[in-house]
């Protein structure tokens, strides 16, 4: 008899050939398992996502699109393909879906070329107020290449100024209006982007590479109705792989897919877009709503907390995965924060809030996010210790041994990745 066929990885394999590497892979799955995750942009994946992750799809060279490759031997990785793109219209109702992008930063480059000349305006949220650094920042490529015009959210309530964004479109009459966020807790208003993309005669896009994952499960309202091109993650609460993937109009798929390949990218990552299709097969099941809905329940359950902690969150609280706490009146910057939350083993981030007086490396505030925790079970009760937790070991370092126990006492009854490698 022959030997068996190898279909997929073997973490035995790697540990008898690469012990170094397989003890990084061990530590990671510790770091998770003995810490609480609050990162906004993570997310744990399915068995399922891993498995094709981790599948001989990553052999293939395949520039082109199905049925149209620049290589042979593609027919098999172009279902896969297929699959990716007809689940991802089918789940988001979209008449396009381009799935080949390696990141958002990567759609969102690959958006631009089609609707843009370098050099064309765009009118994009401003990063300091919750934007994204494609939005135009200057230290990134959208920021050099386009005459980038911002807009932010108003003083009082911390809100987007949907009347600022008009008088901006009017005045600078921009070809792109770009809507989403990364650090906005709030629901966009795709209908007035919409009225204000066509009273200027602009393109708009929707960058929802953090609320895609709620989107999906119709926990909120989708941008694809409203927007020409949706930008978005396939990780984050959408629960998929590590990258990114674009929606459109059928009048602009053509424009779409010439600029993921050839102009922005070469081959696609196969086993990624594999990856893909199953995260799209997840999304449209019945339970996955009911995921998205909890996500969004537990983060008002954290701001809530937080804030009875004297954790002001802004704009009053949040609508969606992501909650954004001003640390003004405990007296802690977000760097700091940071580091007292991870020695408590409470993994967060800093992050600026609107019109914050310290700089983008230290930072008023933190960013909070519920799709782990959700993922692994945990509901309101749980997040609202979460909240106690964090303003506790945040106004005193001291305390962060005991946190770190109540911690363990959580992750020991909601715990990621219970079975072995």
């Amino acid at each position: 008899m022959g030997a068996e066929p190898y279909y997929g990885p073997d973490f035995g394999l790697l540990r008898r050939q690469d012990p170094e590497l397989a003890q990084v892979l061990l530590d990671e799955l510790e770091r998770v398992r003995v810490g609480i995750q609050l990162i906004a942009s993570e997310n744990f994946t399915s068995p399922a996502v891993l498995a094709a992750l981790g599948s001989t799809l990553t052999n293939k060279y395949a520039e082109g699109y199905p049925g149209r490759r620049y290589y042979g031997g593609c027919e098999v990785v172009d279902r896969a393909e297929r699959l990716a793109i007809e689940r991802a219209c089918r789940l988001f109702g979209a008449e396009h879906a381009n799935v080949q992008p390696h990141s958002g930063a990567s759609a969102n480059l690959a958006a631009y070329a089609a609707l843009l000349q370098p050099g064309d305006t765009m009118l994009a949220m401003a990063l300091p107020h919750g934007g994204h650094l494609t939005h135009g920042s200057k230290v990134n490529f959208s920021g050099r290449w386009f005459d980038v015009v911002s807009y932010g959210v108003r003083r009082d309530n911390e809100l987007i100024d949907y009347d600022e964004v008009r008088d901006l479109a009017l005045r600078h009459q921009p070809k792109l209006i770009v809507c989403g966020a990364t650090a906005y807790p709030r629901l966009i208003d795709f209908t007035a982007f919409r009225g204000i993309a066509d009273e200027v005669g602009a393109w708009l896009l929707a960058d929802m590479a953090h609320p895609i994952g709620l989107m999906a499960g119709g926990a909120i309202p989708s941008a694809v109705p409203y927007a020409d091109v949706v930008t978005f993650t396939t990780h984050k609460a959408l629960r998929g792989p590590r990258g990114g993937a674009i929606l459109c109009t059928r009048e602009l798929a053509g424009r779409i897919d010439r600029a993921v390949f050839p102009f922005v990218q070469g081959g696609p990552l196969m086993h990624v877009v594999a990856a893909k299709a199953v995260a799209f097969a997840e999304a449209a099941r019945p339970e996955f709503a009911g995921y998205a809905r909890k996500v969004i329940a537990n983060a008002q359950a954290l701001a809530e907390s937080l804030d009875a902690e004297g954790m002001r969150a802004v704009s009053g609280g949040t609508d969606t995965h992501l909650v954004l706490v001003d640390l003004r009146g405990a007296g802690v910057t977000g760097v700091e924060a940071e580091r007292r939350c991870a020695a408590a083993g409470i993994t967060l981030n800093r992050n600026a809030i609107p019109y914050d007086p310290e700089p983008p490396a230290v930072t008023s505030g933190i960013r909070v996010g519920t799709p782990c925790v959700t993922t692994q079970g945990m509901g309101p009760e749980e997040l609202k210790e979460l909240g106690s937790l964090v303003a506790r070991v945040v106004r005193d370092p001291g305390a962060a041994e005991e946190v770190r126990a109540r911690v363990a006492g959580l992750l020991a009854i909601h715990q990621p990745y219970l079975s072995e490698f």
